[in-house]
C-alpha cells in the first residue's frame, strides 16, 4: 500500500488523549508510551509495570525539564480476558508491551465515536487530535501498520489477536491485505512504532469531545 492509496481510503487519522495533550504534542511530538518513558527517563522497575500490566487510570508522570504528561489508561481491556484471545503463544503481558511500543491512530469517525460512546467515557472530555493522512504515512510509512480490530479492547466478545493482526502497510495493497485477512475485514487502527516526532507538522485539528 502506498501512503496516497492510504490517504484516498482514510484522509484523516485521529488519536484521543488527555485535555491539553497537544501542547506538549506539539513541543515532542507525539509518543508512544515507550517512548514517553524513555523522555522522562523512567526507571527499569517502574517502566515494566507501566508497560506489560493494565493500566485501570491514566498515570501522571513528572519531570523536571519535560513537565508533566499523562499516559491514557486501559480500561476497555481486561488480562483475563487477553489469556483467552491471544495466539502465537502471546501472553497478556506481551501484548501490553506490544500495544505501549506503537503510536495509535483510528482510521476514521466509526471506531472513535464508539470509543468516545462507551459508557466508561460518557461524560468524560478527551482531546481528539486529526492529522493528516498523507502526511503521516510518508513520513512513517516503513513502520506504519494497520489493524483490523480495536487491539486495546476486550470487551463483550473480543477478537483473537496476535503476531499478525498488525500488518506493515508496505507490504501489501489494500486488496491483497483483505485477501491475507481472508474476511472482509476494514482498517479500524493504524499504528506507527514508538514516536512521531514531527507531529506538529501533520496535525490539522485539536478538538475537546465528551
Amino acid at each position: 500500500m502506498t501512503p496516497d492509496e492510504l490517504a484516498t481510503r482514510h484522509p484523516r487519522l485521529y488519536h484521543v488523549s488527555e485535555p491539553g495533550a497537544h501542547e506538549s504534542i506539539r513541543q515532542h511530538g507525539l509518543l508512544s508510551t515507550s517512548a514517553i518513558l524513555d523522555l522522562f527517563e523512567v526507571e527499569t522497575q517502574e517502566r515494566q509495570r507501566l508497560t506489560t500490566a493494565r493500566r485501570a487510570t491514566a498515570v501522571p508522570l513528572k519531570h523536571p525539564l519535560y513537565g508533566t504528561m499523562i499516559l491514557n489508561d486501559n480500561l476497555p481491556l481486561s488480562e483475563k480476558a487477553l489469556e483467552n484471545c491471544l495466539d502465537d503463544g502471546l501472553t497478556p503481558s506481551d501484548w501490553l508491551r506490544t500495544l505501549n511500543s506503537r503510536v495509535f491512530f483510528w482510521a476514521d469517525e466509526t471506531g472513535l465515536q464508539r470509543l468516545l460512546g462507551a459508557k466508561m467515557n460518557r461524560g468524560r472530555q478527551r482531546e481528539v487530535l486529526v492529522f493528516d493522512t498523507l502526511l503521516v504515512a510518508q513520513a512513517h510509512m516503513d513502520t506504519l501498520c494497520l489493524s483490523p480490530i480495536n487491539s486495546g479492547a476486550t470487551i463483550r466478545k473480543p477478537a483473537r489477536r496476535g503476531l499478525t493482526t498488525f500488518t506493515p502497510a508496505k507490504d501489501h495493497s489494500y486488496a491483497q491485505w483483505r485477501r491475507l485477512r481472508g474476511k472482509s475485514d476494514k482498517i479500524v487502527e493504524v499504528t506507527v512504532d514508538h514516536a512521531i516526532p514531527r507531529a506538529r507538522e501533520f496535525l490539522v485539528d485539536v478538538q475537546l469531545r465528551s
